[in-house]
């Protein structure tokens, strides 16, 4: 065989079912061999949302996803991609096409160093320039991928390595023996311990979690830890889902665009225990006032994270599933003081009402409201996917999940990432319900996707909400530099029910409350892929 078809055995030895990209020269010989192998290719429209729909993909199955680009300018427009990924400890392999060995630093044609580009946001990176390293390289690459803290690892193969023969092909079995990465997974017993004793000692106890908890698969260990000692829990942007949102310990989203009295519960408690999360801006706005004067527990299979915002009373380096076994073993006697629970009942109440007060302008949709409704009419076990703007804020403090999933790009931010992800999330579960919801700037950043989705017929439903301005940034302008708006109008273009028509997509529109859910109602019910126009009020303010 040649160095290609070694690339595609590596994959199918890891069990790869389908692989995200874009062809070019440097990566077609991959591609050839590839196309009668039983795994599929899809043939994304830009190279970034390979690296978002890999992303997608990795979330809801819970492996690692692949995605394949060219040399040049498809590895610099995957960058993105990785960089998402990396922020949030997505597992992804990428794989990217280089020139020939010999032409490596010689700036021909569509050659660029990749390798360096990525150093920043990688968790590790390789540059195979002998055919022979191929199985160890793919094993150690998906090795260090999903394991530890998870995140993306690249592989840059030159094309004369892609045609080069390999004789002996041997993929090995047993996990790599790496000298410099042993990522740690139990969590020292000794400071479990101490987590214990504070749990006894606690009168006002709080569980935070973060999205570290769906990637270590401890879903049901944390519902069960939380229930059995009757703990108030707070999630982070990425942790949202762990919990349902409407579970009765559930208190809300915790940040600076959190819910009031999820941050009020974190100021207040005597034990937070962080889960899975990192003491970031998002999560804690102002760590001294939040951490002052109570016992913090911080869990981490990542020891770079714990301490590197504020310092612990307990740090624990785990995997948060093994941590949750050993603390569900444990006779512990907690007991949340009644007043506690009482008064976080009490906070709750007070969001709710406030939520449910706000008013919508007519000719318009209150989004607020459209997203709690589009929720709740969701199936059970739906992925919903929010981009990045507004959009993102309102679903956050808004979405009702159940036993559903969901996805944003919370660490690095990036616009456009709700429909390439929807439809990784998609192929991983194809008989999973999945809607993405954007704005009508992210969605002009993804849009050509479209495509995809029609040519795939792939059921993806796609909530556009629009009010013709990058929302987000026009309302930081207002309050920075008021009534002086520069670079954030988008005007009324395009028009998406054509859009929708050039890409073979049902549309539909909602400008305002009246019929709303019986809008929603036919969206949902389409057979294919739709796109649902939702119109606001462009001046109105999240925060």
């Amino acid at each position: 065989m040649n160095g290609a078809e070694a690339i595609v055995k590596c994959l199918k030895s890891e069990g790869v079912e389908i692989v995200f990209g874009y062809s070019g020269v440097a990566i077609d010989p991959f591609w050839n061999a590839l196309k009668d192998s039983g795994i599929k290719g899809v043939l994304v429209r830009t190279e970034q949302n390979a690296g978002h729909a890999a992303s997608g993909y990795a979330r809801v199955s819970e492996k690692v996803g692949v995605c394949a680009v060219t040399s040049g300018p498809g590895a610099t427009n995957l960058l993105t991609g990785i960089a998402t990924a990396y922020a949030d400890s997505i597992p992804l392999v990428c794989i990217t096409g280089q020139v020939e060995t010999s032409q490596i630093g010689s700036d021909v044609f569509q050659e660029a160093d990749v390798i360096g580009a990525a150093e920043s946001f990688v968790k590790y990176s390789f540059l195979v320039k002998d055919v022979r390293d191929l199985p160890r390289v793919f094993h150690e690459a998906f090795y260090i991928a999903g394991s530890g803290r998870k995140g993306p690892v690249l592989i840059d193969v030159p094309q004369d390595v892609q045609e080069a023969s390999i004789r002996d092909f041997t993929y090995p079995e047993s996990d790599p023996a790496l000298r410099t990465y042993k990522p740690t997974v139990r969590g020292h017993i000794v400071q479990i311990r101490k987590v214990a004793k504070e749990l006894e000692k606690a009168k006002r106890p709080l569980v935070c979690c973060g999205g570290g908890i769906h990637l270590s698969g401890a879903g049901e260990e944390f519902r069960a830890f939380v229930e059995k000692f009757r703990l108030p829990v707070v999630w982070t942007m990425m942790g949202l889902g762990v919990l349902p949102t409407e579970h009765e310990m559930g208190l809300g989203m915790v940040g600076n665009n959190g819910h009031s009295n999820a941050n009020r519960a974190m100021r207040e408690c005597d034990l937070l225990i962080m889960m899975g999360a990192r003491v970031a801006d998002r999560a804690v706005a102002d760590p001294d006032l939040t951490f002052d004067g109570k016992v913090l527990v911080h869990i981490d299979v990542d020891p770079a994270e714990i301490g590197k915002n504020v310092g612990p009373t307990i740090p624990i380096v785990g995997d948060v599933k093994h941590i949750l076994a050993d603390l569900l073993d444990m006779d512990i006697k907690c007991r949340p003081h009644e007043d506690w629970i009482a008064a976080l009942y009490e906070y709750r109440s007070e969001r709710r009402t406030l939520s449910q007060a706000a008013k919508g302008k007519s000719g318009f949709v209150d989004a607020p409201k459209f997203v709690a409704l589009l929720s709740s009419m969701l199936k059970e076990d739906a992925v919903y996917v929010a981009d990045v703007g507004q959009n993102q804020i309102i679903s956050c403090l808004n979405c009702e999940i159940r036993k559903g999933r969901f996805l944003t790009s919370g660490g690095m931010g990036t616009m456009g990432y709700s429909i390439p992800a929807a439809l990784g999330a998609k192929k991983a579960d194809p008989e999973r319900q999945v809607v993405a919801v954007c704005g009508d700037g992210a969605f002009q950043m993804s849009m050509m996707e479209l495509a995809l989705i029609h040519q795939e017929k792939l059921p993806i439903k796609i909530v556009v909400v629009k009010n013709s301005y990058l929302g987000l940034v026009r309302e930081h302008q207002k309050k920075t530099y008021p009534g002086d708006y520069t670079m954030v109008a988008l005007g009324d273009e395009p028009d998406l029910k054509h859009i929708a028509a050039a890409y073979g997509i049902d549309w539909f529109l909602a400008s305002e409350m009246k019929g709303l859910k019986e809008r929603i109602k036919k969206f949902l019910d389409s057979e294919d892929g739709a796109l649902l126009e939702v119109r606001i009020d462009p001046m109105v303010d999240i925060k």
